[in-house]
């Protein structure tokens, strides 16, 4: 028997459920640390360029899909045009690679979590604690499990009940932890060994101050890539996740107006993401804290909490306690896209695929867990980045599958379907869709242009062309 198709009781609903998938570790974890790579306000420029242009499009166009079809992406493209189906299934694939690591990443928050709530967490900025407890056997395991069976619960009570009534509980709490912690970054001083005295407001001009330093066209490329693999990431476009959130909308909602709330509230987490951890690294270990990469939640956050003395514990509380609120919002949505595009196609009730989800879901993280121990290896990736099995899940879902389904579906509906098809979705209401015009110009001539060239500098076949 087929169930009834769950929907959002209202706007407020989809819009905090969307931002819900948006705001995510995305925002929190990749951003500060790719701000810092990349020439702190140089990257921030080009990343809310492309959040207006690209963003807006993208965005836009994964909501309108949705709406209109009623269906999760490995129906809806089949639905537009009986050819481009296959698109709907390469689409899919890409929740299935992110829900190999996301409850992992999901794991090491909560373990952190747990180490300041139960001790004062002086550990954790012993050099090599991180590296020690994900290669351990047993304990990334049992806390990725922890994560895993929250997210599977809250999927498992449905879209009203679960992920819509779970989003207006946290989101506000996220919201407001976020800037607390920002403004309490800012108003940070330390004197270095050295005798400097450094300030978060130092901190932040560091954040904010492009950096030209030896830009070359390359270089360029390789920033914009990583602003657009962000953009990826952090919107939840062009992994059918927004394409299912879409079909949850009522069609009375003002879908121009809800898209824009969305943008709004990821870019503006994202910016404060960066004013909350840039500062706080700078003040407490300098310019050489920035340098850390992706661990620098886990090992660089840890030694300034440990320099904060008495406000360092309630500091690392609230921010790992934040920062699992945000991860685990952008998990739901991961793992109740490949729920509802499993009942659709298999017409299974939700308690079912939650099961079978969420047995694969584990699994599949087990193995990402054990690739940093008895599974462990090192892998060339043709962007040049040397990683294991996490950093090849992410690479072939961010950095290759996002940018080709973006090429495609730019195709689709700019010169196949015709952007009036969505711009009529947008409008059905009556409401006037001001960016109608820019966004008919960039679904055509723009998006397809710009990913092709990202698809091959990410793929390496630029490097083999010049």
């Amino acid at each position: 028997m087929k169930e009834k198709r769950s929907s959002f009781s209202g706007s407020i609903g989809f819009v905090l459920a969307a931002a819900g998938s948006a705001v995510g570790v995305g925002n929190i974890w990749r951003f500060p640390y790719l701000c810092a790579k990349d020439g702190g306000g140089l990257f921030l420029l080009v990343y809310l360029v492309l959040v207006l242009t690209f963003g807006f499009v993208l965005l836009t166009t994964d909501v309108a899909i949705g709406r209109k079809t009623k269906k999760n992406a490995l129906k809806a493209f089949e639905e537009l045009n009986p050819k481009w189906k296959f698109l709907g299934r390469l689409t899919f694939l890409v929740p299935v690679l992110i829900m190999t690591y996301y409850s992992v990443i999901g794991g090491w928050i909560t373990k952190y979590l747990f180490v300041y709530l139960v001790s004062d967490g002086i550990e954790a900025a012993v050099d090599g604690y991180f590296t020690s407890f994900i290669t351990s056997d047993i304990a990334p395991i049992v806390f990725m499990l922890i994560f895993l069976a929250l997210t599977a619960w809250i999927v498992f009570r449905g879209v009203e009940k679960g992920i819509e009534k779970f989003s207006k509980i946290i989101m506000p709490g996220l919201i407001l932890l976020i800037v607390i912690i920002a403004i309490f970054c800012l108003t940070l001083t330390n004197t270095a060994p050295d005798g400097t005295v450094r300030t978060g407001m130092q901190g932040l001009a560091v954040y904010l101050k492009p950096d030209f330093h030896g830009l070359t066209v390359k270089r360029f490329l390789e920033i914009l890539l990583d602003a657009m693999s962000q953009l990826f990431f952090s919107l939840s476009v062009s992994m059918g996740i927004m394409i299912t959130y879409g079909s949850y909308v009522k069609n009375d909602i003002d879908l121009n107006k809800a898209t824009n709330q969305i943008e709004i509230f990821d870019t503006g987490v994202a910016i404060l993401a960066g004013m909350m951890i840039i500062p706080a690294v700078f003040v407490f270990l300098g310019n050489d804290g920035m340098a850390s990469g992706p661990s620098l939640i886990f090992i660089s956050l840890p030694k300034v909490f440990d320099a904060m003395g008495v406000f360092g514990r309630p500091a690392a509380i609230a921010f790992f306690l934040m920062m699992g609120f945000a991860a685990l919002t952008s998990c739901v949505s991961v793992m109740e896209t490949l729920v509802a595009n499993g009942m659709e196609l298999y017409h299974k009730p939700r308690k079912k695929m939650c099961g079978v989800v969420g047995i694969y879901s584990f699994i599949t993280a087990v193995l990402i867990c054990l690739g940093y121990n008895k599974l462990y290896f090192e892998l060339k990736l043709p962007n040049g980045s040397v990683g294991q099995l996490l950093d090849v899940m992410d690479y072939i879902s961010n950095s290759f599958l996002m940018p080709f389904i973006s090429l495609l579906t730019s195709i689709l509906i700019g010169w196949v379907i015709g952007p009036d098809w969505i711009i009529g979705e947008v409008e059905r209401n009556g409401e006037k869709f001001k960016r109608a015009g820019m966004y008919r110009f960039m679904i055509r001539y723009v998006v397809p242009v710009v990913m092709l060239v990202l698809f091959l500098v990410s793929t390496g076949f630029a490097d083999l062309i010049a």
